[in-house]
This record gives C-alpha cells, sequence and structure tokens, in this order.
C-alpha cells in the first residue's frame, strides 16, 4: 500500500461491523447513500476507498454517542478497529482535502455510534509536498545551548494583565534563575495592553543583556497568532530584534495558515495545541493524538505541546506517554517533533517522566509551579532544575531535597495533597 492513504479507526456500530465499514469506506470516496448511474465499476474500482482490514474489540449494550440508526434486528453495539485506504490520486498531495477525507463526513453516519480516527500513513510523496520541521530536536537545542538534559520553561503568568515593563521584569528575573525557555500565554497576542511590537523590544532588550553578560540567551517564544498578514508582520518583528522563536495557535488558525508561516519564517515554531480537548477527550469521537501530530508535522511546527505526567487536566498517564512516543516516531523521513511538556507541572514529576520516557528530548514547562514556588520564581526554576538533575541521576527527590532548599519548598508547596482540584503529583 506505498501508494495509498491509509487510516485506522476505532468504531462503535449497531450493524455488522463489515457493513458499517462499507458504508465508511463509500462516504468517503466514490458512493453515497443509493448507486448513482455514473458510479460505473470502472470508477468504483478505481477511485473507491477498500477496507483493508477489521479487527473485533467487543461489544456493549448501550451506545457510546447519541444519534445512532438501529437496524430493525436490534441487538448489541460491536466496536471493532477498521483500517481503510484510499487512491493517492483521489487526494493527491492536498492536505486540507486529506483531512476532508479522513475526517469528514463519517463523524455524521448514523451507522456509527462511535468513531475516532487512530492513526494515518502517507505516501512518501508527501515528504516532498510539504516541509516537515525546521529545526526540531536539534536545532532548539542549538539555539538554546542546552544539551544532555530537557529544555526548562516557563510561561508569564498572569496570562493577562501584565504591562510591557512588568512582563520584561518577569523575563529578567527567569533570566537570573538560568531558565532556558519562556513563552508568551496562548490567551496573550497583541492586546492593547501589551503590544507586541512594544513587548518584543522590551523582551529582547532584557534577554540580548542578560545574553551579554553571560553567553546564554533565553529562547522567548512570542505569540504571534493573528490573521495571516498580520501574523507575517508580528514574525518579521520578532526576527529584526534577534529573536529565536516564535508560537502560534495551532487550532485557532488551522494548517493552511500555518503551512504558510512555515514557507517564510526563519525562526523555530513553537505549535500551542490548546482546544485540544474537544477533538480527543472522548474516547470514541475525534482523533487521537498520533494522527493529530503527523499533520503539524507535515506543515513544519517544530514543537508541539503534550500535556504531562500527572497533569492537571482529564488526560491520563498512558495517553501522554503515546503523545510522547508519537513525536519521536518515524513519518517520511521527517524530523521527530520537540514535546513540549505543561500543565500542573513542577519538580515532582520529573523522575516517573524520565522513567517512562528515557529521554531528555523534550521541553519540560511550568507555570504555576515556577511562579508561585514559596520563595519566588526564580527559585522555582531552580528547584526543578535539581528536581532533574536528580531523575537523571536516578536520586531519589527526598534525598536530594536535603541539600537542595529550593526543591525541598518546592515539594512542601506542590506535593501531594497540595493541589485543590484533585490534582495528585508524584512527590
Amino acid at each position: 500500500m506505498n501508494d495509498r492513504i491509509v487510516a485506522t479507526y476505532r468504531i462503535e456500530t449497531r450493524f455488522p461491523v463489515e457493513q458499517a465499514a462499507e458504508v465508511l469506506a463509500g462516504e468517503q470516496s466514490s458512493g453515497t447513500f443509493v448507486r448513482l448511474p455514473g458510479e460505473t465499476d470502472e470508477l468504483k474500482e478505481r477511485f473507491r476507498a477498500r477496507v483493508e482490514r477489521i479487527e473485533p474489540l467487543g461489544e456493549t449494550d448501550r451506545p457510546s454517542l447519541p444519534g445512532g440508526k438501529q437496524p430493525p434486528e436490534g441487538g448489541s453495539y460491536r466496536q471493532a478497529e477498521v483500517v481503510v485506504s484510499w487512491p493517492r490520486e483521489n487526494v493527491g498531495e492536498n492536505l486540507p482535502t486529506l483531512v476532508a477525507t479522513v475526517q469528514g463526513n463519517l463523524y455524521e453516519l448514523r451507522e456509527f455510534s462511535g468513531l475516532k480516527l487512530l492513526d494515518i500513513e502517507l505516501p512518501e510523496a508527501w515528504a516532498e509536498a510539504y516541509p516537515g520541521p525546521q529545526f526540531a530536536i536539534e536545532g532548539t537545542r542549538r539555539l538554546t545551548g542546552v544539551r544532555d538534559r530537557p529544555i526548562l520553561g516557563t510561561i508569564i503568568k498572569p496570562s493577562i494583565g501584565l504591562s510591557v515593563e512588568a512582563t520584561a521584569c518577569l523575563v529578567g528575573d527567569l533570566a537570573e534563575a538560568g531558565i532556558d525557555f519562556i513563552k508568551d500565554d496562548e490567551l496573550l497576542a497583541n492586546p492593547p495592553h501589551s503590544p507586541l511590537p512594544a513587548r518584543v523590544a522590551a523582551v529582547m532588550e532584557v534577554i540580548d543583556r542578560h545574553a551579554e553578560k553571560t553567553g546564554k540567551k533565553v529562547m522567548f517564544a512570542f505569540n504571534i497568532t493573528d490573521e495571516i498578514d498580520a501574523m507575517r508582520r508580528h514574525h518579521d518583528t520578532v526576527l529584526a530584534a534577534g529573536g529565536t522563536c516564535v508560537m502560534v495557535s495551532l487550532n485557532s488558525l488551522g494548517l493552511p495558515a500555518v503551512h504558510h508561516l512555515r514557507k517564510y519564517c526563519q525562526l523555530p515554531i513553537h505549535g500551542h495545541r490548546n482546544g485540544w480537548g474537544m477533538f480527543t477527550r472522548h474516547p470514541w469521537l475525534g482523533i487521537e493524538f498520533r494522527a493529530y501530530q503527523k499533520l503539524w508535522r507535515l506543515v513544519g511546527i517544530d514543537h508541539i505541546h503534550t500535556n504531562a505526567f500527572d497533569n492537571k487536566f482529564w488526560e491520563p498517564n498512558e495517553s501522554v506517554l503515546r503523545s510522547l512516543q508519537a513525536c519521536q516516531e518515524p513519518m517520511l523521513g521527517l524530523p521527530p517533533l520537540m514535546p513540549a511538556l505543561s500543565s500542573g507541572q513542577w519538580g515532582g514529576q520529573a523522575p516517573v517522566t524520565y522513567e517512562a520516557i528515557g529521554t531528555t528530548d523534550v521541553m519540560y514547562l511550568a507555570g504555576g509551579g515556577i511562579h508561585a514556588h514559596p520563595d519566588g520564581p526564580a527559585a522555582g526554576m531552580r528547584a526543578i532544575r535539581q528536581a532533574w538533575d536528580a531523575a537523571v541521576a536516578g536520586i531519589d527527590l527526598t534525598d536530594h531535597a536535603k541539600d537542595h532548599s529550593e526543591l525541598a519548598n518546592a515539594m512542601k508547596q506542590f506535593g501531594k495533597g497540595a493541589f485543590p482540584h484533585g490534582h495528585d503529583s508524584r512527590a
């Protein structure tokens, strides 16, 4: 199937699985709900999607989603993993049409009470049509000067309301603490209270001053999310000021807009996936991260947000692990993405993270875990560095904290029982 587009789905249906799978294949290629005069056998042979494999997963008495059509004979709801393929010539190398093909009206089909896209595989020609990451892990490490450990970073907090001057002052404090990476919050782009050009100028002045003194240039991901023309102006502003990263909200912009940015972008693109939960939170609807990150890797982002272990959101650790592994998986010869672990992070998750993934090729981002440290953001940054040093060396955090007061105070502040909404971090 080297010249075919292949998609894997998890489906639930009241109908025989083989029948439902054929409905999916027909709806997303040459067929419709009735036989058409133009749908000749020759046309179907050339263009119709093909059901490649069906693996039963079991049955359930209740539908996972409402609105499914019930056959006259009733019965239980059958669940299965289904692999469907399309000829390359149905789509060419057209990413928006690919999405319409593998993620289009099939979600509307009444034959299904559950349907989720798990993975996609594409012909080699897609790697020639789309650029892929420009910097990825190696380029990001080169720009930050960080080797053999995670790139440690934070988010500007409060996310909204800080003046340009206050933001620059905070960046200075974090730079002095030895931070590697700072990003704008996704809610902060180019608002009246903190215009992007003024924020870029003030922040880069602080970063450059620190670099002249220490030789270390902090990477700052300025949020340039905006209309397409404005986004180019924002990129050029960051580049001219000597910035080393831009950030965009992926789901707000869409694949074609980010692809357009990649064509002229001279900086790493930090991809924030805010809104991701609506695509994946239900186990029987939407898209899995493994397929999702492939689309964004094609258009050329360099970093992508994932949740992290023991995070503050809904996602369980096993799902987080699959996401981190997906970023590293081979894909058409394109570089792997740099995963940005965030959401409720502090140093306490460093041991379980390193044990699970066995690599330091990640960004480890903490907002409240740095800014809410009882001794201030600089101490919060040092505590995370201490926790990762211990994790990589195989030293128990409690033992390491005996000689590292910042880590000790972080464990008191953020350890078990410190979170009012059920967060259960491993300290």
